[in-house]
Parts: structure tokens; sequence; C-alpha cells
């Protein structure tokens, strides 16, 4: 499996990482959330997305656009908006100096998402890194060297094989192992979401053994900016 971080270099305006809860459950498919099933969003209210999400997935009130309050009237919005502005007349206009260029736009967030087959990192039925996993994720981490890391969000994921819950439970423990690793070599745990998504997503058939083989997997996704 080819995987290559070095070309991560966009930059991200991020000062901290907050969580709210979505209708007080657990988030929707498509979106990061913690521990607790609450949605990550940045310190600017943005909800990060998964690898998975799509525009389909944007049904969650003050993420992507989506209006705080359903049935909004989008008209009456726009008519106390021009009412608030003060009015510009003839005159203020021609006094007023000619505008200044457009700033440049900030950057925008997005991620780099690395995929590991779980069959190269864990032995079967187990969540302990076997040494070929250590040597992938060791290679991963040295990549990341010179990455000012914003956030890593690590998502484990199984075939359907076995019930639907214990599979949950085995991909949480996998990604949690991730974590453990990730951490011990210097990687700030407070910066690392975990998540178990056992054999919700799957990325193809789990009819055939080689697709349930890609089923068996790990995501990683990094988001931060090259320092040098």
């Amino acid at each position: 499996m080819k995987y290559d971080l070095r070309n991560l270099s966009i930059f991200f305006i991020i000062t901290f990482i907050s969580s709210l809860v979505y209708a007080g459950s657990k988030a929707p498919n498509g979106y990061v959330a913690d521990s607790n099933g609450n949605i990550v969003r940045s310190s600017f209210g943005e909800c990060w997305h998964t690898g998975t999400w799509t525009k389909a997935d944007a049904v969650v009130p003050g993420c992507d656009g989506v209006p705080l309050t359903s049935g909004t009237d989008k008209n009456a919005a726009t008519a106390n908006q021009n009412a608030a502005a003060p009015a510009v007349t003839d005159k203020a206009a021609k006094a007023s100096p000619a505008a200044a260029p457009a700033a440049a736009s900030a950057p925008v967030a997005a991620s780099e998402k690395v995929t590991f087959e779980t069959d190269t990192l864990f032995g079967f039925d187990k969540s302990d890194l076997q040494p070929e996993g250590l040597s992938k994720l060791e290679d991963l981490v040295s990549k990341l060297q010179g990455t000012d890391v914003e956030m890593i969000i690590v998502t484990g994921h199984t075939d359907s094989v076995g019930s639907a819950i214990y599979n949950e439970k085995l991909s949480k423990r996998r990604a949690l192992s991730a974590k453990k690793f990730l951490v011990s070599k210097g990687l700030p745990s407070d910066r690392i979401v975990t998540n178990g998504k056992g054999e919700q997503q799957p990325v193809a058939s789990n009819k055939t053994s080689a697709g349930r083989a890609k089923n068996r997997r790990v995501d990683i996704e990094v988001v931060g900016k090259r320092t040098k």
C-alpha cells in the first residue's frame, strides 16, 4: 500500500478545537465525533468532516450552511440585514476613498488521509499492534516531521464477519491502539480523536474475501501545516 504525506502543505488557521452536541445524541455519518459522540468543531465553529463526508450528509444545524433554526425566511433575513446596514448617500459615496484591494482569502480547511489495512497492523481478531504495524506507523510519524499538527483523526473499520456490536468494539480498540502509539512518539494526545465504525462504512463488498480485506482498515486523517 502506498501512502505519502510529504505534500501535506495546506495551511490552516486553527487555535483550538472544541466540541458541541448534535441534537443531544451521536453525530451523523460524515462528521468527526469525540469519544462521547459529540461533533468536533474548530474554534471558528467549522464542523470537521471525515473522509466519507458528502453533500448529502450536510444536515447538521450550524454546519455547512445549514440554518440553526429550521423554516427560516431567507427573504426576511435579507431584509433585516439591509435594514441594519446604514444608508449611503450619493454625497458620502463620492467622498469615500477607493476601496482597498481585497485581502487574500483565508486557507480552506482540508485533511490528508492515509489508509492502512488492519491485517498489516494487527493480528486476526487482535487490537495489539504487531511488528509490521509498528513499522508502518513509525514511517507515518517520520513523514510528519516538520509538520505543525492541529488534529489527527483515527478511525477503525471492520468487515461484516461477526456481530455488529463486537465489530464496533474491536474497531474502537484498534483505533485506540494506533493513538497510543502516536502519542508515544510525541504527538499530542489532546489533538488525536479516535472513532470506531465497525462494519458501518465499507469501501468494498463484504461478499468476497478481497472486499472484506479492504474493509478491514484504519483511516488516519492529519490536519496541520508544514513548518519546514
